[in-house]
């Protein structure tokens, strides 16, 4: 992704593609100001919105008239000069303006993530909140999107950067102690102020990484599964949830042969919603492969929607499902046709009809609510961020349970810890990740 200077500075259309009432397309790099004045005539000051006509430098002709900025570096988002076209957002305006762009000298079309690279490598973000403000983009429930905010506002990158003030601390003291290791006191001194250091750090991390994955869970979504017999009716409720016709519904059994994924938002919570095979002794090969994948996915799932035919109940769950009462939800279906045993604690409801899904709803978004934001925010939200705080855990630990008097040991452990921290935000080379992380943007950003 690295450009000569000669075609360093980039463009893109920033705004969705499509029309609408306007489009914003960047310009960053040395040659942004040239850019902007080729088409709009003298840049407006920094940061400062101006009415222009846009023309094409080559041919003259009126391109647009739009709002122009300028925000010279390396206070932007880039860290480099930045121009900004808001400009009329009809496909004819934005091929002109893009097409006059792409033949300017120095100029080319950005690549997906290129704008939030230059921002990291030029240390205006960092990967943390990258991920945050990737994370930001694709959030589709307002619970995500908090969570980005916090993320991409340097949540993690604030609690990284006083960890590895404490590991610098306790390095320190590891450092000194080398340079008079002949002393009698060295190892009091390591067991005395070192040690309560790495402690409290470790506590921390371990702390933080028993969160039961919650961001990581919440920027994916809850994986939610219906389970019950034949005919239970989970495929008309993932219809009725969805408010679609997802799932085919019949009266004959084994109708749901595989898996079904709906992804809704309940109470501002993302949830996949999975409607399974019935659990019955098969009559076929393809059948009982069926219960074999809803037994499956019913294990790995945060949450099972135990379905229970009204007109023929079956109450108790297969014990393979049965993991705890926080991960089973028991439901009630055909309330129309029969009433349901006061004896059970269960929500009856009525996929055919609706009747009871406002209270369904209710009861999954606080499930929802309880297994993703339940306590202090997480700060973990990726799988490579918390592989990265395992290997600082680990080697903090293995301060703690090593020889005090095996000092380079020591010393390593810590500096290990270090580089783990300074790979969850890119302080240390991370060129094996880089690609992968700015890839996921959309071009523009």
């Amino acid at each position: 992704m690295t450009a000569s200077p000669e075609t360093s500075t980039i463009f893109a259309l920033s705004s969705g593609r499509g029309r609408a009432g306007v489009a914003v397309i960047r310009i960053s790099g040395a040659r942004a100001r040239a850019a902007l004045e080729a088409l709009a005539g003298p840049a407006p000051p920094a940061r400062q919105a101006a009415r222009r006509r846009l023309v094409d430098p080559e041919s003259n002709e009126l391109l647009d008239r739009a709002l122009v900025l300028f925000f010279a570096a390396p206070a932007s988002f880039t860290g480099e000069d930045i121009a900004e076209l808001h400009i009329h957002g009809g496909p004819a305006v934005l091929d002109g303006v893009i097409s006059a762009l792409g033949r300017m000298t120095g100029l080319r079309p950005a690549e997906p993530g290129e704008f939030a690279r230059r921002a990291f490598e030029n240390n205006k973000l960092d990967l943390t909140q990258v991920e945050g403000l990737a994370d930001l983009i694709e959030a589709e429930t307002q619970a995500q999107a908090r969570q980005a905010l916090r993320q991409s506002g340097g949540g993690l990158r604030a609690a990284c950067e006083e960890w590895r003030e404490r590991i610098i601390h306790a390095s320190s003291l590891i450092e000194a102690a080398l340079d008079f290791s002949d002393e009698a006191d060295v190892p009091a001194m390591i067991e005395g102020q070192a040690r309560p250091v790495v402690e409290a750090l470790a506590a921390s991390l371990i702390r933080h990484l028993g969160d039961a994955r919650r961001g990581e869970r919440l920027r994916e979504g809850l994986q939610v599964v219906l389970a019950g017999a034949p005919n239970a009716g989970k495929s008309s409720l993932l219809n009725a949830l969805s408010q679609r016709d997802a799932a085919i519904v019949s009266q004959e059994p084994g109708t749901t042969r595989d898996a079904i994924e709906v992804h809704l938002d309940l109470g501002g919570y993302p949830v996949t919603l999975i409607d399974t095979a019935g659990l019955r002794e098969a009559e076929g090969e393809v059948e009982r492969e069926g219960v074999r994948r809803t037994l499956r996915r019913a294990v790995e799932a945060d949450l099972i929607v135990w379905l229970i035919d009204g007109v023929n109940p079956q109450w108790a769950p297969p014990d393979e499902l049965i993991a705890g009462e926080d991960a089973l939800l028991r439901v009630f279906n055909k309330a129309d046709l029969a009433a349901p045993d006061e004896a059970h604690d269960a929500i009856a409801i009525s996929a055919k009809t609706g009747d009871g899904l406002d209270r369904l709803t209710e009861a999954l978004a606080a499930r929802a609510a309880a297994l993703l934001e339940a306590g202090e925010p997480a700060l973990v939200t990726r799988a490579r961020q918390r592989r990265e705080l395992e290997v600082c855990r680990d080697a903090l630990v293995a301060f703690l349970e090593g020889a005090p008097l095996e000092l380079e040991l020591r010393a390593e452990d810590l500096r290990v810890a270090a580089r783990a921290l300074g790979r969850v935000t890119g302080r240390v080379d991370v060129e094996d990740v880089l690609d992968r992380i700015f890839g996921d943007f959309c071009i523009g950003k």
